[in-house]
Parts: C-alpha cells; sequence; structure tokens
C-alpha cells in the first residue's frame, strides 16, 4: 500500500494518515521552512499536515496548502489539517476564535484536527508565555474540562471535523473521559515518543479507550539549543537503529517511524531537507524485528524537548500539584 493512503479511524469515525508532517520550527527559521518544505512534502505525498498557532506560521502553511490545491497536486479534502489551541486561549469564549484566527491564516473553512496544546491555562493576551516580573509563568485559573465543552462547540458547528488534546497523561485524560455531559471523546493524544521514550502504559492506556496516540518529536527533535537538551544522545545516531537499518537497507529515521506504526502510534516527522523529506514517506516495509528487538533493547528515557519537561515540572509543582503530569512514561 502507498504510504499516504495508510489511514487510522479515530473514535468519532474520521481517518487519520498514519504518517504526519511536522511544522515546528524555530522561529526564526519557521516561516521561510514552512514555505520551502510544505508543499515539498506535499508532492512527495503526505496528507497529514500538523499545525499549531504557537509555530507562528500558520499563514506560510496555508499558502503551501493552497498552491498545491491550485496546482492540482491535491483536492483539499485529501489533506488532513491539524492546529493546536494554545494556552493563552483556554477560556471557553476565546477558543471559537482562537480557532477561527488559525482558520484564517490557514486560508481553510475547517481544520480537521484541532486539539489543546497543553493541559494547563496560561494568562491570555499576547504573549505567547506571559511571565510576572520575575519571569514565571503566570497561569489562569481555567478547568481544562470547560476548555473542552468549547471544543465540543467547534465541533458541532463545522469549525473542525474532530478534537484531541496534546500533552495530556492519564489521569488528565481521565478527567475529561469522565466529566458529566461529556459529548465527544478525544480522538487523540499527541505526545513526545521515540524509541527512548517509548509512552508504553500510556499508550496501552490510550487505545483501551480508542485514543490514538500520535508521536512528536519520533526522530529525537531537531538539536534547537534551548528547545532540545542537547545533553542528550542523538537518536538515529543509536548503533541498535544503524543496525537494523542497515540489514534492511534503510534509514535509521525509517525504522524509527516503522517502528512507532507498527505499534499503532501515529507518527509525526519533521524535516528541514528535502532529501530527508523524500526519504521519510518511504516506509512501507515489514519487519516484526524491527519492533520486537527496539522494544526490548530500549529502556524508558527522558524527553528530548526541554519546553515540554519543563512544563511538566511547572505544572506538577505550581499548577496542580495534587496531579502529577508524568503519571505514565
Amino acid at each position: 500500500m502507498d504510504p499516504k493512503d495508510q489511514k487510522v479511524k479515530l473514535n468519532d469515525g474520521h481517518f487519520i494518515p498514519v504518517l504526519g508532517f511536522g511544522t515546528y520550527a524555530p522561529p526564526e527559521v519557521a516561516k521561510k521552512e514552512a514555505l520551502e518544505f510544505t508543499p515539498f512534502a506535499i508532492e512527495v505525498g503526505f496528507r497529514h499536515i500538523d499545525c499549531a498557532h504557537v509555530y507562528q506560521n500558520e499563514e506560510q502553511i496555508g499558502q503551501a496548502i493552497q498552491s498545491k490545491v491550485a496546482d492540482g497536486t491535491v483536492k483539499r479534502e485529501d489533506i488532513l489539517c491539524t492546529s493546536k489551541l494554545w494556552c493563552t486561549s483556554f477560556r471557553p469564549e476565546l477558543v471559537r476564535s482562537a480557532l477561527e484566527k488559525s482558520l484564517k491564516s490557514l486560508q481553510l473553512d475547517y481544520v480537521d484536527l484541532y486539539i489543546m496544546h497543553y493541559p494547563l491555562a496560561l494568562k491570555p493576551g499576547e504573549d505567547i508565555l506571559p511571565t510576572d516580573e520575575n519571569g514565571k509563568l503566570v497561569f489562569d485559573s481555567v478547568d481544562f474540562c470547560r476548555t473542552w465543552e468549547a471544543l465540543e462547540k467547534c465541533k458541532d458547528v463545522g469549525l473542525t471535523k474532530s478534537i484531541g488534546v496534546s500533552n495530556f497523561n492519564h489521569k488528565q485524560l481521565e478527567k475529561i473521559l469522565n466529566k458529566p455531559g461529556l459529548k465527544y471523546k478525544p480522538v487523540c493524544n499527541q505526545v513526545e515518543c521515540h524509541p527512548y521514550l517509548n509512552q508504553r502504559k500510556l499508550l496501552d492506556f490510550c487505545k483501551s479507550h480508542d485514543i490514538v496516540l500520535v508521536a512528536y518529536s519520533a526522530l529525537g527533535s531537531q538539536r534547537v539549543k534551548g528547545w532540545v537538551n542537547l545533553n542528550h544522545p542523538i537518536l538515529l545516531e543509536d548503533p541498535v537503529l544503524s543496525a537494523i537499518a542497515q540489514k534492511h537497507k534503510k534509514t535509521p529515521a525509517l525504522v524509527a517511524l516503522r517502528y512507532q506504526i507498527q505499534r499503532g502510534v501515529v507518527v509525526l516527522a519533521k524535516g528541514n531537507n528535502k532529501k530527508w523529506i523524500k526519504e521519510n514517506v518511504q516506509f512501507s516495509f515489514n519487519s516484526l524485528s524491527i519492533f520486537a528487538r527496539l522494544y526490548f533493547v530500549f529502556s524508558v528515557g527522558d524527553y528530548y524537548c526541554t519546553f515540554s519537561s519543563s512544563v511538566h515540572e511547572i505544572f506538577q509543582q505550581e499548577y496542580w500539584s495534587g496531579l502529577p503530569l508524568l503519571a505514565f512514561s
């Protein structure tokens, strides 16, 4: 089967391609890379484009998608476009306007998937990370279950086909799942996930509730100072990955992607190199030995993304001390 045709059914009846193109890039190059690499990703077969308001490049991604629709490469309905609600817009009355702002930037009438970016609310305003005079994040007292209800309304009016979450642990998922009057379950939970951080328990929990786990930083993340812990090993240089890749005449990146797909994980691949982007979409090879060897050789590790890990720590210590975020690895 052609990789772009491989999809997973979501709990609301829609489908999501198993391989997505991640669009995060450092702020200084985010817009440039979105314009350069997103059209190419669509040309070579990516049909799942993962965006977010906080990436500050949705306008350029919208231009890229529209250009590929205009030249006949794809139809709008061929593309699954995800956007994310940033933490400064978690008040219920701000949710729809935040989504409509993303839709305007993307030049779309709807997104296919709209997800809460983190399970915490920050002070509303123009600042992405609002801080006080001491440089500490300023939180907002919003129950994310109320935010979820606002997302449900966005789905009802057709601004998004599906709704989900990101960076939630199992207790936070349960809070939504057990919420009185729940209308729609999250279709997905997007988290950092790779062989060094396999999220096995969280994956099992999500599967038990028909929630798809979507993996970001699946290739170990970009080596961006301030975003990634540069002291961590480089995943794609791991000797186990390299040995399996050599045996199957594939790249280590393809092995890491195939490993996730065999586990039932939807995986995002980010690339700022056209050769890598083209290679990453060619993951359609099968070997159970990949799953078995990576499953048993790699132990649970740590987060590459320092922002994610710092938010986890802050959340635990300052925002919701009674509910630790890292209940599952």
